[in-house]
């Protein structure tokens, strides 16, 4: 058995042992938090009864009447199947010590925030595979905006302000996730190449937004960059002087760029607009980095041993780019992305009490999160503030 199931059992058996436990747990940790259908039906059962007014709400440890045991077991029996009279025995047998349920609630949150946030990192994957195929890009950037919603979300609830970390050592690399190019891509990358080498002046147009990083191929990402410094310098720009450009720069000596992809480049000019083009370049840049992004914050939340806040933090680090690029996107399409909804979290000062304090909480919902932190007399010692 995992130990986030046996956490989790631990945590309602505490509170079926004291249902005096429950008011500790209720203002942060919510029933979608349980992995197990069982145990989010148990304990939004729990939940539903106090409010309710059932009278062990009111009754002490040493009190408990049995009805809260067999009330939770049927309440909850009507929204899952397979719950037996005989489970709760096993959750009271799988619980320590009831006053350590914030603790154990805290423990169901950190497995719940990693679940969270790898979901929504497979589903901003899926849709950067799906845009790429329909020639799309907005349910991508409404996925990322969410997953960038959903971190900021967590930290907050965590208790910890939600602020990007550079991992220690080496992120996940990023090369293992890229996906091949296909061959329309590469055919507007030759023809946007080719465009301004014909065409210099059309630089002027898309070099604001246009990064040699947004080429699918990195030689023809070096190639626009030789391309650019011939015309910001006011030279000639043809397939001699690219040539000479990547030369100069020492792409054909360490084998990066060869002859003959500057001629088959330069000779590529087509109909049409270099703007058009290079709008599709960056396109495919912002679903490539999508889709990279995406697997990397995915192999972060499947690391168990970060804790929430160092989860949190490297998910945003990596998707520093993606914004990034984002944003570059939006500028060449003359687009904006709709302001994220401001929403307040009432419960992330009852979390962050209720992670570091074991007696009851005091009414400090009006303290900024740092203020009831201090407020609390003591912290374990295990406690990581990552």
């Amino acid at each position: 058995m995992k130990p986030l199931v046996e956490v989790e059992q631990a945590v309602l058996g505490a509170v079926l042992l004291d249902p005096g436990q429950l008011p500790r747990l209720a203002d942060w940790l919510a029933p979608a938090h349980f992995s197990r259908p069982v145990h989010a039906a148990l304990y939004a059962a729990m939940l539903r009864l106090r409010a309710g007014g059932h009278p062990a709400a009111r009754a002490s440890a040493d009190e408990v009447p049995l009805s809260w045991v067999t009330d939770t077991v049927a309440e909850a029996s009507r929204h899952v199947r397979g719950l037996t009279a005989a489970y709760p025995h096993a959750l009271v047998a799988a619980c320590p010590h009831p006053g350590h349920a914030p603790a154990y609630g805290r423990m169901v949150l950190e497995g719940a925030i990693h679940r969270s946030v790898a979901e929504h990192a497979v589903r901003l994957h899926q849709a950067a595979r799906a845009d790429a195929v329909r020639g799309e890009v907005e349910e991508s950037l409404h996925r990322a905006r969410t997953l960038a919603e959903v971190l900021a979300d967590l930290g907050r609830r965590w208790g910890t302000e939600p602020r990007a970390i550079a991992p220690p050592g080496s992120a996940p690399a990023a090369s293992r996730f890229l996906p091949l190019p296909d061959e329309h891509l590469l055919a507007d990358e030759r023809n946007l190449l080719g465009a301004l080498v014909e065409r210099p002046a059309q630089l002027d147009r898309v070099v604001a937004w246009l990064r040699p990083e947004d080429f699918a191929v990195p030689a023809h990402g070096r190639l626009y960059r030789c391309v650019a410094a011939l015309h910001h310098r006011g030279e000639p720009v043809d397939h001699l002087t690219v040539l000479w450009e990547a030369q100069h720069r020492g792409l054909l000596a360490d084998g990066s760029v060869t002859a003959e992809q500057v001629r088959d480049v330069c000779s590529s000019a087509a109909a049409g607009s270099a703007d058009y083009l290079a709008q599709q370049v960056v396109r495919a840049s912002v679903l490539r980095t999508a889709a990279v992004s995406a697997r990397a914050v995915q192999e972060l939340a499947d690391d168990e041993s970060l804790s929430p806040g160092r989860l949190i933090g490297y998910a945003l680090h990596v998707l520093e780019p993606l914004a990034e690029t984002v944003r570059r996107w939006q500028q060449a399409t003359g687009s904006s992305e709709p302001p994220a909804t401001a929403r307040p979290f009432p419960a992330r000062v009852a979390a962050a009490r209720a992670r570091t304090r074991l007696s009851p909480p005091t009414p400090t919902d009006h303290l900024p999160a740092a203020a009831a932190r201090t407020a609390s007399p003591t912290r374990p010692p295990h406690r990581s503030r990552s």
